[in-house]
């Protein structure tokens, strides 16, 4: 009979992750302060930095396999950004839906091109799929009620690279 873990404590976040956090709701409070309801995800998203942008700079400045984590935690963190300021964002522009739609796109081929580039260098598997890497952390996005779910997601960037990796 296998015994499960006690919970673990509630680790404080990483500084990066705290800093991006306060960023993007600073942006939107400038926006919804200048434009009122009439605000745009985009304007705010592009006002704290979309992540296609963090891809191509990542991409840039670090190792192929290394880009594909950064981004893939800084993706966790976009997830929790959007958590946080959704139910105020629901009551203005009418529900969840329209906090991804603007977005979805430039994500995948974000994630599309990282991968791609680890492909190419040796670093991760043939057969991994960008597409299969983002369903995993969405689907992580879908338990956020549980209060260290955004720890969890970044464990779970971990073991998505290591099971990526090319046999040795």
């Amino acid at each position: 009979m296998a015994t499960k873990r006690p919970p673990s404590p509630a680790r404080k976040p990483r500084a990066d992750a705290r800093q991006n956090r306060e960023r993007i709701l600073e942006v939107a409070k400038e926006a919804f302060t200048e434009s009122g309801a009439s605000a745009s995800l985009d304007d705010i998203a592009t006002r704290a930095g979309k992540l296609a942008a963090a891809e191509r700079r990542f991409a840039e400045t670090m190792p192929p396999l290394e880009a594909l984590r950064a981004w893939m935690l800084l993706f966790v963190d976009h997830i929790a950004a959007k958590q946080i300021i959704a139910p105020a964002l629901n009551t203005i522009v009418g529900g969840p839906a329209k906090l991804y739609e603007g977005s979805r796109g430039q994500i995948q081929g974000a994630i599309e091109a990282l991968v791609n580039r680890a492909i190419e260098s040796g670093q991760i598997r043939k057969d991994v799929e960008s597409s299969d890497l983002l369903r995993a952390l969405i689907g992580v996005a879908h338990v956020t009620a549980i209060p260290d779910w955004q720890q969890s997601a970044k464990r779970l960037v971990d073991i998505l690279i290591a099971g990526s990796r090319t046999a040795r």
